[in-house]
């Protein structure tokens, strides 16, 4: 049996693993010449720590990340509105953790055999009997995965021509080495506008900052994020005096409406492919890695890839739902809006905060 799988991202090459570990043979189609992570910062909830265990990468992912052991809301005075009780969390379900997204995808890429991973390979038709016309000729699978992101081509041909929406917000993100050690993680909610950071393995510091623009407007770098964020409390101020321009990334963020199906014949969509999200629950990843673990497994159960529709399809798009609401409400600007907002947060107790987090994180598999 053998998976094609187009996208040699983490859920492309989390799902090679996964089909290779059922004996699958795997051939992973990548355009990119090369395969590189170019984003910063990622968390991984435990949820996310179970998919990588079952792909038999836990431990190894562990050894170069750092546990999360402090995290919550502040608004930009660094007055508290909402603690996360990570004990709890722990306790029940494990650590969450934070690493450089290059480092997952590093391990991710030793794991899949050489041979099967093939670069500067253009996709160009995804077809129901299993085959994939590219650049270099054709291919063919038992199983057809859209790894290949939110503008998946792909996806096409499981439910046509669907466009991503936009939030109404950009995001920026920079790894810096601060002045000082940082040693808790969070974010600070202001008036349209948020700053988020957390301390990698290394000491370095991962920065993200979001802003309400609108789609495609032209970032000022580093001056527009300091004067937006530099008068805001310690150690944002600290942290943007030690970043570096040329490291800093700048994206609007998009998600995709809800699809009407995962699944197509022989094909199937993981990742940002089928579900591409907003970054509110960092959660991104996470799906994607637990989409490789339950394709793979339904696939070698038999031939029919519906089940995975049924289990992936209403999780994922309730997580896409709820993180889009909770960035609207991140990103809320009318002065009344936001001071009803802060004092709302307030009065919530961390057990309801933890309660929310249940559907999402008590994923087995």
């Amino acid at each position: 049996m053998k998976a094609v799988i187009v996208g040699g991202g983490i859920g492309g090459l989390a799902t090679a693993i996964a089909f290779a570990r059922h004996g699958w043979d795997v051939e992973v189609l990548e355009r990119s010449t090369r395969i590189a992570e170019v984003g910063a910062g990622l968390s991984l909830w435990p949820n996310a720590l179970r998919a990588l265990d079952a792909l038999g990468l836990g431990d190894q992912i562990r050894s170069r990340a750092r546990e999360e052991n402090s995290a919550g809301i502040r608004d930009s005075k660094g007055r508290w509105l909402s603690r996360t009780d990570v004990d709890t969390i722990r306790a029940r379900y494990g650590s969450p953790i934070l690493m450089h997204r290059h480092d997952l995808l590093d391990i991710l890429r030793a794991a899949v055999p050489e041979s099967a991973v093939r670069t500067g390979i253009s996709a160009t038709e995804a077809r129901p009997d299993g085959t994939v016309a590219h650049s270099a000729g054709t291919s063919t699978g038992d199983v057809v995965v859209g790894a290949d992101g939110i503008h998946s081509m792909v996806r096409r041909t499981v439910c046509g021509a669907v466009e991503p929406r936009y939030s109404g917000y950009t995001a920026w993100r920079v790894v810096v080495t601060p002045a000082e050690p940082i040693g808790d993680m969070g974010e600070s909610w202001g008036r349209g506008e948020r700053f988020g950071y957390g301390t990698l393995p290394d000491g370095r510091v991962y920065c993200f900052a979001t802003a309400n623009l609108p789609a495609g407007t032209e970032g000022g770098g580093l001056s527009e994020l300091r004067a937006r964020f530099g008068s805001w409390h310690e150690p944002i101020p600290m942290l943007l005096a030690a970043a570096d321009d040329t490291a800093l990334l700048e994206h609007d963020l998009y998600d995709l409406p809800p699809l009407k199906a995962f699944t197509a014949g022989r094909i199937a969509l993981v990742g940002d492919a089928a579900h591409a999200m907003t970054p509110n629950l960092g959660q991104g990843a996470c799906q994607a890695l637990e989409d490789a673990v339950v394709l793979a497994r339904v696939a070698a159960e038999g031939g029919d890839l519906t089940p995975y529709d049924t289990l992936r399809r209403p999780r994922t798009q309730m997580i896409v739902q709820r993180s889009r609401s909770i960035g609207a409400i991140g990103q809320l600007s009318s002065p009344l809006a936001v001071l009803a907002r802060n004092a709302i947060l307030r009065l919530i107790p961390p057990s309801a905060q933890f309660k929310s987090l249940a559907p999402i994180l008590d994923w087995e598999g």
